[in-house]
């Protein structure tokens, strides 16, 4: 087992939590990481820089700040009041699903990420909301290739005789992703109304 790395990928989730409750980025402890995985492989000369450097996908990381520059910019310029319109309130299962459904579709249009960063400042009063939202941008994007970073970056990492046709990809989407949203948002309504809250 690569017990090293398994103990640089645990410590990285502990630094993402610890990091994010003391209110700084987490993207220091996945710097630190990545130095911790790759600086000893250079260093006994199992890598090299070259190699190093290609894979790191530096157009790829330029894609996901291109999106996210893009998302802020169209945020600020009506993005996060359209979606504010469309949030139901209240806490009872038809509002949440709404919620998870607006969430899903976002997610689809804009990628999960940056849908995510819309949509919290909107929902943050609520923890039942923000659990909804949560549902809506980790399963709802499952219906397209460009709804999640992970699908992407999963797509992205496959050999191409093993990615499956973006056909058959969003034909299995559009049928599971639906029937997962509501199953996961019925089951937190449940959860919320068994605890009282």
């Amino acid at each position: 087992a690569p017990r090293y790395a398994l103990v640089v990928a645990g410590a990285a989730l502990v630094g993402f939590a610890a990091l994010s409750a003391a209110g700084l980025s987490p993207a220091w402890a996945a710097l630190a990481a990545a130095l911790l995985l790759g600086v000893p492989r250079l260093l006994r000369r199992q890598e090299r820089p070259l190699t190093v450097v290609r894979e790191l996908h530096l157009g790829f990381c330029l894609f996901v700040l291109a999106l996210g520059v893009i998302v802020a910019a169209a945020a600020h310029h009506g993005l996060a009041d359209a979606a504010d319109r469309l949030l139901p309130s209240g806490s009872g299962l038809q509002a949440l699903l709404g919620i998870a459904l607006v969430a899903a579709v976002l997610s689809n249009a804009v990628n999960n990420i940056p849908a995510t960063l819309i949509l919290v400042p909107l929902l943050a009063g609520s923890p039942i909301h923000l659990l909804a939202m949560l549902v809506g941008v980790n399963v709802g994007p499952n219906a397209t290739y460009a709804g999640s970073l992970a699908t992407l970056l999963w797509r992205k990492r496959l050999p191409p005789e093993l990615r499956p046709r973006a056909r058959e990809f969003h034909a299995l989407g559009a049928v599971a992703t639906p029937v997962v949203l509501v199953a996961a948002v019925v089951s937190l309504w449940a959860s919320w109304r068994m605890l009282g809250a």
